[in-house]
């Protein structure tokens, strides 16, 4: 079954060049030129990933992300300009699972949507559990095939990224993972994100269990080192 990406881009020449490229790999593509008319379409028809560019008139992504994300946990990239790294840190802290800096390697692009949705699949797979998808540690409650995560019984909604990390650090309590460990935890060994990425996705989970428990402090920073999951 092929799977649809949407790509919102304000500029013709990179939709067409990309889409054929991701056509060619065997995407269903559906491309967007503004962000206003992309809300429509992902909420009207949501695809299985979305990769969107930041500066678009109407409505940017940013602004686009953070109103996808109050009703979907739809994987998306993002496309930063080249030098714009307060737009990546403000991207993955509001809930982007990538970003590609302009311009870009289509190849590297085709790969890592098809991380993103190979990790999507293996997360919400809920049709064949297996043993051991449920992981607890304390007031911590983790359903792998349901991709759900409750602290002290509330829900946190967690995109796939922020999903995996919990779980990488939750899995071995009291253990130090590297930035590195959980680069390859949350976007496979192929994959290459800088030491920015991690932190900003560990600032926003801090961020969305601190929501429901203000007290929360089980995510520890070990400077120099990495994160762990206390005791």
């Amino acid at each position: 079954m092929s799977h649809t990406v949407a790509l919102v881009d304000d500029d013709r020449n990179i939709l067409t060049s990309v889409a054929m490229a991701l056509e060619a790999e065997g995407f269903e593509v559906r491309t967007y030129t503004d962000g206003a008319e992309a809300l429509r379409g992902l909420t009207q028809r949501p695809p299985d990933l979305a990769v969107l560019d930041i500066k678009m008139p109407r409505m940017d992504g940013m602004e686009l992300l953070q109103r996808l994300r109050q009703t979907s946990h739809l994987p998306v990239i993002f496309l930063t300009s080249k030098d714009d790294e307060v737009d990546e840190l403000m991207g993955l802290r509001m809930g982007a699972d990538d970003y590609i800096k302009k311009p870009f390697s289509q190849r590297l692009l085709v790969e890592r949507i098809r991380t993103l949705l190979r990790r999507e699949a293996a997360t919400r797979d809920k049709t064949a559990p297996e043993p051991g998808v449920m992981l607890t540690r304390g007031p911590l409650v983790m359903d792998g095939a349901r991709h759900s995560c409750t602290w002290k019984g509330q829900p946190i909604d967690l995109t796939v990224t922020e999903f995996l990390l919990v779980k990488a650090l939750a899995q071995r309590p009291g253990h130090v993972k590297s930035r590195d460990q959980l680069m390859d935890a949350a976007y496979g060994e192929n994959v290459y994100v800088d030491d920015r990425t991690i932190d900003s996705h560990i600032k926003r989970l801090r961020k969305k269990f601190k929501a429901i428990d203000s007290d929360f402090a089980q995510i520890e920073t070990l400077y120099g080192v990495g994160y762990r999951y206390r005791e």
